[in-house]
């Protein structure tokens, strides 16, 4: 895939790949493992938030996507806030000359066309926009591949999505959700597709049957400070999301269940040792999962799963091991209903430990059902997602796309 053959199709990926956030590393693998089956003759090379991450992992060159090192913290002093601004400039040359030298750019999955967490317009939104223009100026097909959106307030971030959002040569969503809220912010979807999330195409670790005495409980945890629109409440949001996770927790270990805590993002860890500070139980102990890969391990060896993070409950659905949500947003609403367990939510926004643990109690009784169910729809999840990549691949790579059709038809 990384061949210096001229004649080869020349792909990037582009995102905040590389930067902690498991979810959206995982959907670059599995747009990887796409590539490498289907187009073993791609040149890939990636535009991320964390490059040296990016290539030590999955050994393809990759650029930093920002100038500025510091673009994601905030500026408050005078050098600092110059620096951004300039970066911004810098960005927008060094953007269109990484897309000018590719045939494809593939944006995978991620919600990169939402702000249901903190985002400011002039970070991610900003450089998605530089992106999907520069691959307009050049001729470059850029595709937003599996991805998230939602309705957006602020008229500067909504504004910049929806531009992006136009000049893409090819989208795919994974819910329907994310479809309509681009549909009402004025974006024609009628060619639109809506798959599984790509994470769903990631091979997973066999489910483990329950057996004897209830076993362990994996607890997803987040950072948790509520969306763009909670900035004034961030506060209040995070401290009843901890005091009630910590509630429930301590509940669990009063059942005498094991409980192991894991994150999706490197932002997590001071969640996972808050719990463990206010718990300080030997039956409580934390993971250092370093992929969904690691996720889904630890997820198949548990008898249950509570978690916030949407690629938490993808990785505990994926392996299907009985899953609630701590939903902080329609996502993963959308997700646990797609999958057959919408009875299973529970609001990240106000948790309430006993009713969770009712919630938690009634879940488990229903467990064997619940594994069955999961079972059928990953099976649904996979033959789609094949519907997903197929259409990837006609879109994008024409030639051959067409070059196997014939191979087909000429074949004895």
């Amino acid at each position: 895939m990384t061949s210096a053959d001229e004649s080869a199709v020349r792909v990037g990926v582009f995102g905040l790949l590389g930067s902690g956030n498991l979810g959206n590393d995982g959907s670059l693998e599995a747009v990887l493992g796409y590539l490498r089956a289907e187009h073993p003759e791609a040149v890939v090379d990636a535009l991320c938030g964390g490059p040296e991450a990016v290539t030590a992992r999955y050994g393809i060159p990759a650029t930093r996507l920002h100038w500025y090192r510091g673009e994601y913290r905030t500026a408050s002093r005078a050098g600092a806030i110059a620096a951004k601004g300039l970066g911004k400039l810098v960005d927008a040359v060094r953007t269109a000359a990484w897309v000018r030298r590719h045939d494809v750019v593939i944006v995978p999955g991620m919600g990169v066309l939402e702000a249901t967490l903190p985002l400011r317009p002039w970070g991610f939104p900003y450089a998605l926009f530089l992106l999907c223009v520069s691959g307009r100026l050049f001729g470059t097909r850029v595709a937003l591949v599996g991805v998230g959106a939602d309705a957006i307030a602020d008229r500067p971030t909504r504004a910049l999505v929806r531009r992006s959002a136009r000049l893409a040569a090819y989208r795919s969503y994974r819910d329907t959700l994310s479809r309509d809220a681009m549909r009402a912010m004025g974006v024609d979807t009628a060619r639109d597709e809506v798959y599984p999330d790509l994470a769903f195409a990631l091979p997973a670790p066999p489910p483990r049957a329950p057996s004897g005495p209830p076993g362990r409980v994996c607890v997803g945890v987040m950072a948790f400070h509520g969306g763009n629109d909670d900035r004034a409440r961030a506060e209040e949001i995070h401290r009843r999301y901890l005091d009630g996770t910590i509630r429930f927790v301590r509940a669990l270990v009063g059942d005498g269940r094991p409980v192991r805590l894991l994150t999706g993002d490197d932002c997590d860890a001071p969640v996972v040792a808050a719990i463990l500070d206010a718990v300080d139980s030997p039956l409580v102990t934390a993971a250092e999962a370093a992929s969904l890969a690691g996720l889904m391990k630890e997820m198949a060896a548990a008898d249950a799963v509570v978690a916030t993070r949407y690629h938490n409950l993808v990785c505990a659905l994926k392996v299907a091991t009985p899953t609630l949500a701590l939903s902080y947003a329609a996502k993963s609403d959308a997700l646990m209903a797609r999958m057959g367990l919408d009875a299973y939510r529970h609001p990240a926004r106000e948790v309430d430990a006993d009713r969770l643990l009712e919630q938690f109690r009634a879940l488990e009784r229903n467990s064997a059902e619940l594994r069955r169910t999961l079972a059928e729809r990953n099976l649904v999840a996979a033959r789609q997602l094949e519907d997903q990549f197929t259409a990837l691949t006609a879109a994008l790579f024409p030639s051959t796309d067409h070059a196997r059709s014939r191979a087909r038809q000429e074949a004895p």
